[in-house]
């Protein structure tokens, strides 16, 4: 390690190359991190925002999804090729141009006038954070050396992360509330604006290994595959399932997705690397990842709606009221890696998932009478609990089975598959719960096209507690002790 070379007396050392000479680290450690706070924050931060969106531009009820699913599926199905990009072309420029766009398109969502355009601005920063998210990390490891400075730095960045999906439900209340739901976007400008400028000014370029080809051909397939079958989901709900206009999308989507999978069987440097799938464990844990993202991503979609619409809460309450959710998840994350050294990896994601199933029941039961304390905190914490204990170890299985070079792909990997399995399932349930309520607009059948969502989601999760019991690798056999 470079902590345990000497130099001579007087010679100053070289600047890690992530950033300049004399730059102070806590500006590089804010800049990274700020940045990936945006990018979080984002997912969620709209939720709370939607009935005041479909308010002031007229959107429909089917449309309203799309603020949250566009901006998803071109995250996550960008996602892999923004890494790429960053090490082929610096993570700085990678950074800049990402969070550019970002903080462009925030601009021009807050001042949409139309359905369309609020939709377009959302898709266009999706890209723009699926280029910036994968260089906020790299960006801090090549500023800081390895050792403890390294470990709180990455350990500061995974809190911002989380807290920034925290945090979304209650900043989009305050801003809504307070202001109206253009600033729940218009607030990334000047905070964009700011992170640009500094880091124009403090990061300095690096670069990952050999030049390698950008897989486009890769990463436009998977993200108009599955965003063409969430459409056409989408369509059953006015024109049914045997409709040629719920088909078409449907099947054309499944067909990207081929082609897809062959582009990626075929080229040299694969978004997604097919090989890494015949591991157990990366194959098992990726598809937990991408069902129980279908079910677990609505929750809070759906619970928003209900607050707002049902229960008639203010954007700000409905903000306050996601607060023990929030706190419950990050709990639960800290708690799991202690809980997964007792019971292994598998025990507790199974665990974890029937945890959320029973919060998802709990749920379903809400009506037009309910209460906060029985009907959204109870179920919610639970939800939350069993999240925070299945992420993380399906996170070690999915990455402890590859090859050590692998890691970050695999990394990757996973965030893409549980976030197209978000925007898949939001449309799936969408779907189930505009199909109940058909065109009701009064508290109790608004209720009950909600609670059939979260039934459905039972039906998911349960679904996904019995594939991870037969497809999840066993844990390895303690040795036996040696005779004496």
């Amino acid at each position: 390690m470079d902590s345990m070379h000497q130099s001579p007396p007087g010679t100053r050392l070289p600047a890690p190359a992530g950033r300049r000479a004399g730059a102070p680290l806590w500006v590089v450690v804010l800049t990274a991190c700020a940045g990936q706070f945006l990018v979080v924050l984002d997912v969620s931060v709209v939720n709370v925002a939607l009935p005041s969106m479909r308010a002031d531009l007229g959107m429909s009820a089917s449309g309203l999804q799309w603020v949250v699913n566009l901006y998803t599926l071109a995250f996550a199905g960008l996602m892999l090729l923004g890494g790429r990009a960053g090490d082929i072309f610096g993570r700085k420029r990678v950074f800049l141009v990402g969070l550019a766009l970002f903080t462009a398109a925030s601009l021009a969502g807050g001042l949409a006038q139309e359905p369309w355009q609020l939709l377009a601005a959302r898709a266009a920063q999706g890209v723009g954070a699926a280029v910036l998210a994968p260089s906020t990390l790299t960006l801090l490891t090549s500023a800081v050396p390895e050792g403890p400075a390294r470990v709180r730095a990455i350990g500061t960045w995974a809190a911002v992360g989380a807290g920034g999906g925290a945090a979304g439900a209650l900043v989009g209340g305050v801003l809504t509330d307070a202001l109206s739901w253009r600033w729940v976007l218009l607030i990334n400008v000047p905070v964009g604006a700011v992170v640009l400028t500094c880091a124009a000014l403090w990061l300095t370029e690096s670069r990952g290994g050999p030049r390698r080809r950008l897989d486009i051909p890769g990463a436009v397939l998977v993200t108009a595959g599955i965003g063409t079958v969430s459409y056409g989901i989408v369509q059953t709900e006015s024109h049914g399932w045997t409709a040629a206009a719920a088909l078409v999308p449907l099947f054309g989507g499944l067909a990207l997705v081929g082609a897809f999978l062959v582009v990626e069987a075929r080229t040299r440097a694969p978004l997604m690397p097919l090989g890494l799938f015949r591991l157990r464990a990366v194959s098992a844990a990726n598809t937990a990842m991408f069902v129980t993202g279908a079910a677990m991503f609505s929750s809070w979609y759906f619970l928003s709606l209900y607050m707002q619409n049902v229960l008639g809460y203010t954007p700000i309450e409905a903000g306050l009221g996601f607060v023990p959710h929030s706190l419950t998840i990050v709990a639960a994350s800290k708690l799991a890696p202690r809980i997964l050294a007792r019971t292994g990896a598998k025990a507790l994601a199974i665990a974890g998932v029937l945890m959320a199933a029973g919060g998802y029941l709990w749920q379903s039961t809400a009506d037009a009478g309910g209460t906060y304390v029985t009907d959204i905190a109870g179920p919610g914490i639970l939800m939350m609990a069993g999240v925070g204990f299945m992420i993380t170890p399906l996170a070690h299985l999915a990455t402890s089975g590859a090859p050590a070079g692998d890691a970050g792909v695999v990394s990757g990997v996973m965030n893409t598959s549980r976030t197209m399995g978000g925007s898949l399932g939001l449309a799936v349930l969408s779907t189930v719960a505009a199909t109940r309520i058909g065109g009701g607009s009064g508290p109790e059948v608004l209720a009950s096209g909600y609670s059939l969502a979260f039934r459905t989601g039972v039906g998911i999760l349960l679904g996904c507690a019995a594939l991870m019991l037969i497809a999840l690798p066993r844990p390895a056999a303690a040795p036996e002790p040696a005779k004496a």
